[in-house]
């Protein structure tokens, strides 16, 4: 009779599941960013220009998963979850401002965001507009060459805000393609050499392009 009931009570909550639909979805892209103020806390503070450079090894890229909230009765409402590994190399001219041989977040400004999503399919057509907003974390690989030591390492660096727009084209049930743009903008706070901080404000800007699978 337990077992029963326990198999009762998970087949009970796993129904909503299976009325869900979730989606996995990979991009890449074109990302950008504008020229951002760099505080150190044990030389003068100078303005960074930087370079996405995103074909470049290691690419511009993200990951996101998505629950759109068919069950609740909300289909065109979602929450997502979604990786991006942006990055920034700072320009020659901000290397000579600075003195220092190099400073980039190339092995990313890695953002991790939660964000709430809505669509708004076209009828009659394939075509399925979207929004979203979000927040989380960036943790950015810390990259600093100067006279008085090297950083490369990875530290969290604060928080980071999301907003993005586009359009997907649903083939069929399983597969989708969309393009978007995508902005997030980054509060990074993290350590240097010598007991020094280094504190900047990066927005990045992404024009992506992706699939999702859909179940």
């Amino acid at each position: 009779m337990l077992s029963t009931g326990i198999a009762a009570g998970i087949l009970a909550l796993s129904a909503p599941l299976a009325n869900a639909e979730m989606a996995i979805s990979v991009y890449g892209g074109f990302q950008s960013a504008p020229h951002s103020d760099i505080e150190v806390s044990d030389q003068p503070d100078f303005t960074a220009g930087w370079e996405g450079r995103s074909f470049e090894m290691p690419p511009y890229y993200g990951v996101r998963g998505t629950w759109w909230m068919e069950e609740l009765g909300q289909p065109n409402l979602g929450v997502s979850l979604d990786f991006t590994h942006a990055k920034v190399y700072a320009d020659d001219d901000t290397l000579a401002k600075s003195t220092w041989d190099h400073f980039e977040f190339s092995d990313g400004i890695n953002l991790l965001t939660l964000n709430a999503l809505y669509r708004m399919p076209i009828e009659g057509t394939k075509f399925v507009p979207y929004a979203g907003l979000g927040a989380g974390i960036n943790v950015p690989h810390v990259e600093v060459t100067r006279a008085s030591g090297t950083t490369s390492e990875y530290q969290f660096g604060g928080a980071t805000l999301q907003a993005q727009v586009g359009v997907a084209y649903q083939f069929n049930d399983n597969w989708s393609a969309f393009m978007e743009y995508k902005g997030n903008y980054s509060w990074v706070d993290v350590d240097i050499d010598s007991g020094a901080t280094l504190k900047t404000s990066i927005l990045t800007n992404a024009i992506n392009a992706g699939v999702s699978f859909h179940w």
